[in-house]
């Protein structure tokens, strides 16, 4: 077990340091845009994306920004909501059009170069096509609530307009400055609470077995009646999916990491598991792990940009429509 200095200098600190650096460059790109007006320009393609749901056309550069970085997209969103141009509502509605395009950015750095070799490419594409179908349909479901709920919203783009008067425009450098700015103000109240909650969690996960000390007298509860293993609970919901015996190990391992189990569960495709068991059982242990991630990724990630209010709503929203549509394409599975 690693002492804790070391977990915060090993571990905490890299992981700080990256999304603060990637929320920087969003922010700045956001402020440097806000600046020199390009937000305009952007938002004349996102713009296809903003209007249905009513949200302003600015919007649209946080969006598809996300094909790129899904850090640097959420930075942009925070910027818009710190400025006023989109209330919580807005917001929330926004991160959930913002899956799909941050899917993309997968397919590119994920998905493509590393699970679709391993898996072959048939059993990769089906899979890959599920996560993309299942992205797309949170995203519809982003366009369809900003319709209903957002359409007596009226949102006044000028408020991210920069406030310079037009008898005196600004400077190259003094637009750089005010960006540069702007960006630092944000990082401040940020960097903080990534600081934070990426210390905490990361001394809980390496302290786990201590911590789960004390959680043995309700361990006990569960051993009473047959559920000390956390295989059981597995078998059990492999045996109503259909799956065979063999799903077991894949799902375990895909709770701590979906690359292994993609890597275990290859040698079985054809003479263990179907094309469409494989994609049911990495899906399933998708749908487990959702937890794991949360507490990894989603919490310390969503915390340090909105703070725990806000986040824990974000954190919900994603997970209930995640959740709710891996079940959908793992349906759909058993229906073809």
């Amino acid at each position: 077990m690693q002492s804790l200095l070391t977990v915060l200098l090993e571990e905490a600190l890299p992981r700080v340091l990256t999304i603060t650096l990637l929320i920087g460059v969003g922010v700045g790109l956001a402020n440097l845009a806000v600046e020199y007006g390009l937000v305009k320009l952007v938002a004349r393609v996102g713009h296809y994306l903003t209007e249905p749901a009513n949200l302003p056309p600015e919007v649209g550069t946080a969006v598809l920004t996300n094909a790129v970085s899904v850090t640097a997209g959420y930075g942009m969103l925070a910027e818009f909501r710190e400025d006023g141009l989109l209330d919580d509502r807005a917001t929330l509605i926004a991160v959930i059009i913002n899956t799909f395009f941050g899917f993309i950015q997968h397919i590119f750095t994920y998905y493509g170069p590393v699970l679709i070799p391993i898996l072959g490419l048939q059993v990769g594409l089906m899979y890959v096509g599920a996560r993309a179908g299942i992205s797309l349909s949170i995203t519809l479901v982003g366009l369809l609530a900003g319709a209903v709920f957002l359409r007596d919203d009226d949102y006044d783009g000028n408020s991210i307009e920069p406030d310079t008067p037009d008898e005196d425009p600004q400077t190259n450098r003094e637009k750089l400055r005010t960006a540069a700015e702007n960006t630092a103000d944000r990082l401040r109240s940020i960097v903080p609470r990534l600081a934070v909650v990426y210390s905490l969690v990361f001394v809980a996960l390496e302290y786990s077995d201590r911590i789960l000390e004390y959680l043995d007298p309700v361990l006990a509860v569960f051993a009473s009646v047959g559920l000390d293993e956390p295989g059981v609970v597995l078998e059990s919901a492999a045996g109503l999916l259909g799956l065979p015996g063999a799903a077991i190990p894949v799902i375990l391992v895909s709770l701590v990491d979906p690359t292994t189990g993609a890597i275990t569960v290859a040698p079985l495709i054809g003479d263990v598991l179907t094309p469409e068991e494989t994609v049911i059982t990495l899906l399933v242990g998708s749908l487990i792990s959702l937890t794991i991630g949360t507490v990894k990724r989603s919490i310390p990630f969503q915390y340090g940009i909105w703070g725990a209010s806000f986040g824990t709503k974000v954190i919900v929203v994603n997970v209930c429509l995640k959740a709710a549509f891996i079940l959908v394409a793992i349906g759909v599975f058993f229906v073809v």
